[in-house]
């Protein structure tokens, strides 16, 4: 039971990161009537907010999981900071799930890490 629990837990956290896709109608009118032929259809995609700010300053983060955004055509990675925050950065070519991110001034040149052009 403690495991279900957990699970929803982590799920609510990540909601905050999803959010849907308002499509406009699908070719229907007002009444939901299909009016224009060979609209309509296709998957529902999620939007997934992206940090491209990156703006957690010195904390350290790991790699939790890496997942394709259809609505970007790229990959991108959920990320879990020290101060147990979470957010998605586009996936860096070449990290893999486990690796450890910094984004700050005084951090090491990696291919994952974020520095300010001014420190580079």
């Amino acid at each position: 039971m403690q495991w279900n629990r957990r699970q929803s837990r982590e799920s609510n956290s990540r909601n905050n990161l999803i959010y849907g896709q308002r499509h406009c109608g699908k070719g229907r009118n007002a009444r939901g009537i299909i009016t224009a032929r060979h609209k309509g259809g296709g998957h529902k995609r999620l939007y997934h907010k992206i940090d491209f700010g990156r703006n957690e300053k010195d904390i350290y983060g790991r790699i939790v999981t890496i997942e394709y955004d259809p609505n970007r055509n790229a990959y991108i990675c959920l990320i879990h900071y020290g101060d147990s925050e979470k957010r998605y950065i586009l996936h860096p070519r070449g990290a893999i799930i486990g690796d450890t991110i910094v984004s700050g001034t005084d951090v090491p040149i990696k291919m994952e890490n974020a520095l300010h052009l001014s420190s580079v």
